[in-house]
C-alpha cells in the first residue's frame, strides 16, 4: 500500500451541534487525523454544480477528543470537489428532495475522482426502510403502501404493529398498534397524509422489550464482532438512543452473522462501506446507510475502533 496523507472532506451537520462523546462522525474524523489526513468539513448549503462540475465551500478542521471543546475550524475556501480524496457523506436525515440533490452532486465528484463514503447511487437507491424488501428472508412480515386499507388489515392480521415514516430517523413518529386500537385510522391518516404518501407497517416483535433493537455494524461488508443493543425505556416502545434507549453492547451471535453474511456482500459490492443493520429478534427492519451511528459506544465498551478499521478499509480502496 502506498504511503499516501489523504485529503478527507466531510460533508455534515454543523459540527458545533453535535454530541461528541457519542457521535459517529467525530470519530470517524478522530481516526482519520491519527493517520495525519488532512481534514475539512462542508453542509449541505455548501456544495454545488458549475458546468458540471462538483465544487464546495470547505473549512479545514482540527478535531479532539474533548466533549467541552472538540473542534478548531479555519478560513472558508472554494474548492474542486474531486481535489479531495475521500468525501465522507455524513449529514443526518431526512431523506428529503434536498438530500437527493446534494447525492448527485456527490455523484459528479464521484466521477471527476474523488471516493465518497458511502456511494451517492446507493444512498438514492438504498432507503433504509424499503430497501430490507431485498432481503425478505431476514425480515419479518413487512408492509410498505400507501393504502390506509391494506393498513387496517396487516394491523388485524398480525394483532399488533409498528407503523412509521419511510424518511426518518432516532425513532421519530413510529407508532405501536393493536389491533381494536381506535387511534390506527388517526395514525395512519398521519403517516400516509390521507393516503398521499408512502409508509411502512412491520409485524412488532416482542423482543424489542427484552434484547433490544440491536444494531450491527458492517464495515466494508464485514460485521464488527460486537453489536450495540439499544433497550427501550420502561415508558416508550423506541430502541433508539436519541429517544433515551439504553446501549448496552453484546457479542453477535449466530443469526448476526448471517444475516450479516446475507447482505454485507450485496453492500460491498454497491460501495457502501459503513452500513448499520437494526436488528430485532433476529429480523433486519432497516438497513441504515446514510449515517449509521454506535461506534463510540462499541468502542468504549469493548476497546475498539471500528471508525479506525473504517479507514483501513478507505486507504485500501483510495491507494490500492
Amino acid at each position: 500500500m502506498i504511503d499516501k496523507r489523504l485529503r478527507v472532506a466531510v460533508v455534515m451537520d454543523p459540527i458545533e451541534d453535535i454530541k461528541p462523546a457519542k457521535d459517529t462522525t467525530l470519530a470517524m474524523m478522530l481516526a482519520a487525523q491519527r493517520r495525519g489526513w488532512e481534514l475539512s468539513c462542508l453542509g449541505l448549503g455548501d456544495i454545488w454544480l458549475r458546468d458540471g462540475v462538483a465544487m464546495g465551500r470547505a473549512r479545514p478542521v482540527e478535531v479532539r477528543d474533548d466533549p467541552g471543546d472538540w473542534f478548531s475550524l479555519g478560513e472558508v475556501t472554494a474548492r474542486r470537489l474531486a481535489e479531495f480524496d475521500v468525501i465522507l457523506m455524513r449529514k443526518d436525515p431526512p431523506f428529503d428532495t434536498e438530500y437527493i440533490y446534494a447525492t448527485y452532486i456527490l455523484e459528479r465528484a464521484e466521477t471527476q475522482g474523488a471516493l465518497v463514503v458511502n456511494r451517492p447511487q446507493g444512498l438514492r437507491d438504498m432507503n433504509e426502510k424499503v430497501y430490507t424488501a431485498w432481503f425478505p428472508e431476514c425480515c419479518a412480515p413487512t408492509l410498505i403502501t400507501r393504502d390506509m386499507g391494506d393498513m387496517r388489515a396487516f394491523l388485524a392480521e398480525h394483532q399488533r404493529a409498528v407503523c412509521k415514516p419511510l424518511y426518518g430517523m432516532g425513532g421519530r413518529s413510529i407508532f405501536v398498534l393493536e389491533a381494536g386500537d381506535k387511534n390506527s385510522s388517526v395514525v395512519f391518516e398521519t403517516l400516509t397524509e390521507y393516503g398521499s404518501r408512502y409508509a411502512i407497517v412491520q409485524r412488532y416483535i416482542p423482543e424489542i422489550v427484552t434484547t433490544g433493537d440491536a444494531r450491527v455494524i458492517l464495515v466494508d461488508g464485514e460485521a464488527v464482532p460486537y453489536a450495540l443493543a439499544r433497550i427501550p425505556t420502561d415508558s416508550d416502545n423506541r430502541g433508539n438512543l436519541a429517544a433515551g434507549a439504553k446501549g448496552v453492547g453484546r457479542p453477535l451471535d449466530e443469526r448476526d452473522r448471517w444475516l450479516a453474511g446475507k447482505i454485507g456482500p450485496v453492500l460491498r459490492e454497491r460501495g457502501m462501506l459503513f452500513v448499520g443493520l437494526d436488528v430485532i429478534g433476529g429480523f433486519v427492519t432497516e438497513i441504515n446507510v446514510t449515517s449509521p451511528t454506535g461506534a463510540r459506544e462499541l468502542d468504549r465498551q469493548f476497546g475498539l475502533d471500528v471508525t479506525g478499521t473504517l479507514m483501513d478499509a478507505i486507504a485500501r480502496r483510495r491507494l490500492a
